[in-house]
């Protein structure tokens, strides 16, 4: 599987963008975390001759959906995210948008949602849900072979801050403990910033 990273996106989020190639070499993508413009998401995939099937969310914060309605409308591709975040894209209080401007600003819900251990299914690879809440409740990362994606749960210098809406500072040292039980050589591509071990990123955090 390969993976491509959209950046800057909003608020210096990293837009992902996963490309798998069947057996009879079609491409399918998913796009994690829409912070970049449509507009660009679309020509990479173009570029690629990727077809998005999913557009898959580690969390309701706003500067990860920024283009989310509007990739939505572009590809018809489903919006995933954890059932615990779902409340977050219709509510402009949740997803921390109104926090910081002042004024409210929604998304479309998502058409599909997820739970902790589903996999989802990508060409011939698959991405595994692993729940991980403490940045918000239903901050999930994606397991796939070789790496990890940790949204805002996990970066290479540090974690999610858990002062929003859904934080929680307990279950967020249980998510980072979790995170031990995996291979610390697996590359992780967090929320923001750039790419780690997943162990080396865990050393670095003093907080659990």
């Amino acid at each position: 599987m390969e993976i491509f990273n959209l950046f800057p996106g909003s608020w210096g989020s990293n837009c992902y963008i996963l490309v798998s190639e069947d057996k009879g070499g079609l491409k399918h993508a998913a796009v994690i975390d829409p912070s970049a413009s449509a507009k660009g998401i679309v020509e990479l995939l173009n570029d690629q001759e990727a077809t998005l099937e999913y557009i898959i969310l580690t969390h309701g914060h706003f500067d990860h959906i920024m283009s989310l309605d509007t990739l939505r409308e572009a590809t018809n591709a489903p919006a995933l995210i954890h059932k615990d975040d779902a409340e977050m894209l219709t509510d402009g209080e949740k997803n921390a948008f109104k926090f910081f401007f002042g004024q409210e600003r929604k998304w479309k819900a998502a058409e599909k949602l997820l739970a902790d251990g589903d996999r989802i299914t990508l060409g011939d690879e698959t991405l595994e849900v692993i729940s991980t809440p403490g940045h918000s409740k239903g901050s999930i990362c994606l397991l796939t072979k070789g790496f990890m994606i940790t949204g805002d749960t996990l970066f290479a210098d540090g974690y999610g801050r858990y002062d929003l809406h859904g934080g929680d500072p307990d279950q967020l040292a249980s998510s980072l403990k979790l995170l031990r039980a995996y291979d610390p050589n697996l590359t992780i591509y967090a929320g923001h910033g750039a790419e780690s071990k997943l162990g080396r990123a865990l050393d670095n955090v003093l907080y659990y």
